[in-house]
């Protein structure tokens, strides 16, 4: 039956242009993909009744793959299924398949489908508002491949749940924040969504909530960002969720990561410690694979200081060069002062002029300009296939004493001291931790973009700050910046 379900979405597929599609955020789950998150489910052998929810259920794969478990399941004896669907091109298709499996099936399944929006029509009861319903239906399994498109941070979805919003969200944590929402007590739901929410700002209120309410059991990793949903090109860093109800925190969680949709038969599995995977006031969650990395969270984590906590912090680069092209100079004239990109930062120190045009800059805004001290500046963006995620260089104020205000390009991060300049030796330090393969793997650990976000540079663990002074004036004394002399140094701190 799933397979003749499936045939029936890929003509879908073909007759509906992708333009109708995206703008329901609609992206389908391959056969294989659908059987594997439905076989992650606990269901019990107690249970004769089982309610499902399937939110944005478009053509009922996920739907139908869960009732192609149940059916050989003797116990299970009734079934009551509700599924959310409001994109009307699709609808029929989604009551054709589920009126099929329910005429073949040798279970009682009660249907329901729901055609408002699955979100807003629930914003009086998530909120525990008045006029909301006090005793609202809960689900003992919820399931999902939500739709994954931003939103306004204005936009009625956005409102509707204030508690997990940050700027303009996306509606995928939105529905999956509701997915959970509807559980019962201790119920599963199992999702397919972005990896994106595990680290950042913008996600951690949904993180709050949704780590808080719940608790993660198991995740799945494909490796391929191109080969997990067919017939779409969707290049996405995309994970499997499953999460249970419940405030006890389990001392393990699974992790297992296939190549793509099609080769679960071949997993690799990982059993982690939970507070190593969700650590921290910000809910971090930490993707590892292997033990290799599971070693670097275990090694870090012992540092229980931040970058703000020992008077440091990593900020983003003050100048957008093409908003402010009127104050842009190529070459050096009264008034100018340097503009460093990430060109600038090369073998480990920051290097200037390097003949590139629109090096300078002449303006009186305060916020494009800094004081001229000591700094370490990080490259924002690095290419995917690139080896190193950090890469950095150390900037020195008395290399360059004419100047007594510089500018950087908002493509680079720089760390400063909060109250005072940083020392020399400070900034060699910073410079020993941040070359190090070690910060290197962590932090491809908890990022899998290829940006730098500032924020959680300054929330990963990091020595104290006599410690990295003395890192620093070991790596000067040595006169040795590569890699590996950072990592010797670094050994003798976190071994």
């Amino acid at each position: 039956m799933l397979d003749y379900i499936i045939e029936r979405t890929n003509q879908y597929i073909d007759s509906m242009p992708k333009k109708e599609r995206k703008a329901y955020g609609q992206f389908f789950t391959s056969e294989e993909t659908a059987r594997f998150m439905v076989g992650l489910y606990h269901i019990p052998e107690n249970m004769s009744k089982i309610c499902i929810l399937d939110a944005g259920a478009g053509s009922g794969i996920l739907a139908c793959a869960f009732l192609e478990r149940l059916e050989q399941m003797d116990f299970v004896q009734t079934i009551g299924l509700t599924c959310y669907e409001n994109d009307g091109n699709i609808l029929e298709l989604l009551k054709e398949n589920l009126r099929v499996f329910q005429e073949h099936s040798q279970k009682d399944i009660q249907i329901e489908i729901i055609t408002d929006n699955y979100i807003t029509s629930q914003y009086l009861d998530f909120n525990h508002m008045l006029g909301g319903n006090p005793n609202p239906k809960k689900y003992d399994f919820v399931i999902g491949n939500p739709p994954y498109m931003k939103i306004p941070k204005d936009a009625p979805e956005a409102t509707a749940m204030p508690e997990v919003c940050y700027g303009a969200p996306n509606l995928y944590f939105l529905f999956a924040a509701m997915g959970l929402y509807n559980l019962t007590d201790y119920g599963e739901m199992v999702y397919i969504i972005p990896r994106s929410w595990t680290s950042g700002v913008y996600f951690k209120h949904f993180r709050q909530y949704f780590l808080t309410k719940g608790k993660l059991k198991h995740i799945h990793l494909f490796v391929s960002r191109n080969k997990v949903f067919d017939k779409e090109d969707v290049l996405q860093e995309t994970i499997i969720i499953k999460v249970k109800k419940t405030d006890k925190v389990p001392e393990k969680v699974t992790i297992t990561s296939s190549q793509s949709n099609g080769d679960f038969d071949n997993l690799t599995s990982l059993t982690v410690p939970y507070s190593l995977v969700v650590s921290g006031n910000d809910y971090y969650v930490y993707l590892v694979t292997d033990e290799k990395e599971v070693s670097v969270l275990e090694r870090l984590h012992k540092f229980d200081k931040t970058l703000p906590d020992i008077g440091l912090k990593m900020k983003t680069g003050l100048t957008v060069d093409f908003r402010n092209r009127e104050i842009l100079r190529d070459n050096m004239e009264e008034g100018a002062i340097p503009l460093f990109y990430s060109q600038h930062i090369k073998q480990g120190e920051v290097q200037f002029p390097i003949q590139k045009e629109h090096e300078y800059v002449v303006t009186d805004q305060k916020g494009l300009v800094q004081d001229n001290r000591n700094y370490l500046f990080v490259k924002r963006f690095t290419a995917k296939e690139e080896r190193r995620r950090l890469q950095c260089g150390v900037y020195l104020s008395k290399k360059y004493p004419q100047y007594k205000k510089i500018s950087t390009q908002n493509k680079i991060n720089f760390v400063d001291g909060l109250m005072m300049e940083m020392s020399e030796c400070l900034v060699y330090g910073l410079y020993v931790i941040f070359n190090s393969t070690l910060y290197d793997e962590y932090y491809r650990i908890l990022n899998g973009s290829t940006q730098v976000n500032s924020t959680e540079i300054n929330a990963m663990p990091v020595p104290d700050l006599e410690s990295i002074q003395e890192m620093g004036r070991m790596l000067m004394k040595s006169r040795d910046m590569s890699e590996n002399n950072c990592n010797m140094i670094l050994e003798g701190y976190c071994g």
